[in-house]
């Protein structure tokens, strides 16, 4: 397949992921079935930010002449390790394989299996030629560069595997907001959906704000209560009981609505349901230290990503700050 072909095969898969196609609704149910943390709603917002931010024409043509992608002179077979803590959080992964002309060797996370294998099928049929694009396989051995998605812990395995091979290793990351207590109620709304959606469970997902020392938490506290519907989830709910359950055991102090612990915690990472705060002073230094914070995925802010907006990347936004298409180029 050209460049062309390739670019034509993801606008279609754009169009078929936003359509009622039964097979796809029905590969979608059995992923909620499957994964009770992937429910309709989270499935839906990923799907549609896909189709938006990745699969038009427009983001695509831009990517491609950003980075000036040709044909590759010589494919190279990347194997590719995914995450499955949100719906289809591996696919930009497996896109930006495919346009640079690469063979994709994946290895879909269990937690989301049925969303990924589907798509792949739909892209083998949408073109024949595409088939030897892509393997789903158990184990990755054989190929010329890898990329593995997930935690700290599996990380280190994944360097000792793939050290010799070219290769990007994410770790675990979070995501943290910037608050002046100057924001409107349409502001902090925006801002529960960066801390509500897909449960908290994303590195993009906002688990830790800073705030002034005169902050109005009784305010940010009842805009957020948009959110408590996701305690008539299980799931969700055991883990607000649970973890407030903790906080009353160790006499800590905390703050709440019916679906978020609001604690002063100085830990960037905050479990599922809850929200850890800390007060701060000066923006300037708060600033240069998140930078220098490589756990931190990104910043949301009135200066930086804007509230709302920190579940709804760009084409080339890439995970952890690393050029995945830089990298795919970088092995023709």
């Amino acid at each position: 397949m050209n460049l062309q072909e390739r670019k034509d095969l993801l606008i279609r898969l754009g169009s078929l992921m936003a359509s009622d196609d039964e097979g796809w609704q029905n590969a979608k149910r059995k992923a909620t079935a499957e994964n009770p943390w992937f429910i309709p709603e989270f499935i839906n917002l990923s799907v549609n930010n896909i189709v938006e931010q990745f699969l038009s024409e427009e983001a695509l043509q831009g990517l491609i002449g950003r980075y000036k992608i040709t044909e590759p002179l010589q494919p190279k077979k990347v194997g590719i390790v995914m995450a499955g803590n949100i719906p289809l959080v591996g696919f930009h992964d497996l896109m930006c394989t495919l346009l640079t002309g690469h063979y994709a060797m994946i290895k879909p996370s269990s937690k989301d299996e049925a969303l990924v294998t589907f798509l792949i099928k739909k892209l083998k049929e949408l073109n024949p030629d595409a088939i030897p694009y892509f393997t789903v396989s158990e184990m990755l051995k054989g190929c010329d560069a890898y990329i593995a998605t997930g935690s700290n812990n599996s990380s280190t395995y994944f360097q000792y595997y793939f050290s010799k091979y070219p290769h990007i290793i994410r770790k675990n990351r979070t995501s943290v907001a910037v608050l002046t207590g100057n924001e409107t109620d349409v502001e902090l709304a925006a801002l529960a959906d960066d801390v509500y959606q897909f449960f908290g469970l994303g590195c993009r997902n906002v688990t830790k704000i800073f705030v002034p020392r005169n902050f109005n938490f009784e305010r940010l506290l009842t805009v957020f209560e948009k959110y408590d519907y996701l305690t008539d989830y299980q799931k969700y709910k055991n883990n607000y009981d649970y973890h407030l359950a903790i906080l009353l055991l160790n006499h800590k102090p905390y703050m709440s609505n019916e679906s978020l612990l609001l604690v002063e915690d100085s830990s960037v990472f905050s479990p599922i349901s809850q929200l850890n705060y800390e007060y701060y002073s000066d923006w300037e230094s708060l600033k240069q230290r998140l930078k220098d914070t490589e756990q931190i995925q990104c910043v949301v802010s009135k200066d930086s990503v804007a509230f709302g907006a920190a579940q709804q990347p760009s084409i080339c936004d890439f995970a952890d700050g690393v050029d995945t298409v830089e990298f795919l180029l970088s092995l023709s």
